[in-house]
């Protein structure tokens, strides 16, 4: 029995660093993306969008790494509890790195049109605050920090504000005759794509907040809130 406690420990250890070595790859594509929606960089979206396929295998590879755990090793109370936020965290940081993607699918789209600087500086407050937030959640992970992933509330309410500022200032920059609808449109998209990656990495510190202490969120009376771009006031 000993023995089969300490492999079972070995076995959560690998899943637990995969996890880590997976939401890191996504914490390093964030600016990089951001880079490349900036500069209009089509080449850099596609070697962004090519890795995507790697980063999904290494995903599904720690799903079933996970999967045999509950298989072979039969996890009870705590321990079951482990392994399944660890099977949720992984769709999270997968999930992310599709959204990373469809930004440099937007840069794709967007190609040849100029960028308002204004919603340049947006973007780029939005990229840092979406890295700031994945790389809170990685290391309430690593520390098992309950208290530390709690704070990601606070920081991702900075992130959804700063959302609803890009959407207003990308409809006034396109009432002014800065920014085409078309750009107008993909940018509202995203602005979205950005809030979403911050709530993945949300959802990753309410699993850690399991993992420690057992809490789950009340959806019904914490759901976040979602800026739609029709409330901006878009002009036709």
């Amino acid at each position: 029995m000993e023995e089969l406690r300490k492999l079972f420990h070995q076995d959560l250890a690998v899943a637990r660093d995969q996890l880590v070595r997976l939401a890191a790859w996504v914490t390093e594509l964030i600016p990089r993306v951001t880079e490349v929606l900036l500069e209009g960089d089509l080449e850099g979206a596609e070697l962004i969008i090519a890795a995507d396929a790697e980063l999904d295998r290494r995903a599904v590879e720690a799903e079933e790494h996970c999967i045999q755990i509950l298989a072979l090793q039969t996890p009870v109370a705590g321990e079951l509890r482990q392994v399944v936020a660890l099977l949720k965290m992984i769709a999270e940081v997968e999930r992310s790195g599709d959204l990373a993607c469809s930004i440099c699918k937007a840069t794709r789209r967007m190609n040849g049109h100029p960028m308002d600087p204004k919603l340049k500086g947006l973007i780029t407050r939005m990229s840092e605050q979406a890295q700031a937030l994945y790389r809170a959640a990685i290391e309430a992970f690593v520390d098992n920090d309950p208290v530390k992933a709690a704070e990601l509330d606070d920081m991702d309410a900075i992130l959804d504000a700063l959302q609803k500022q890009l959407l207003q200032a990308v409809a006034e920059s396109h009432k002014a005759g800065l920014t085409d609808l078309a750009v107008a449109m993909q940018m509202a998209v995203v602005a979205r794509f950005y809030e979403r990656i911050g709530d993945h990495a949300v959802n990753i510190a309410e699993r850690v907040r399991f993992i420690v202490t057992g809490w789950l969120p009340d959806h019904q009376k914490s759901a976040r809130s979602v800026v739609d771009p029709d409330s901006v006031g878009w002009a036709t």
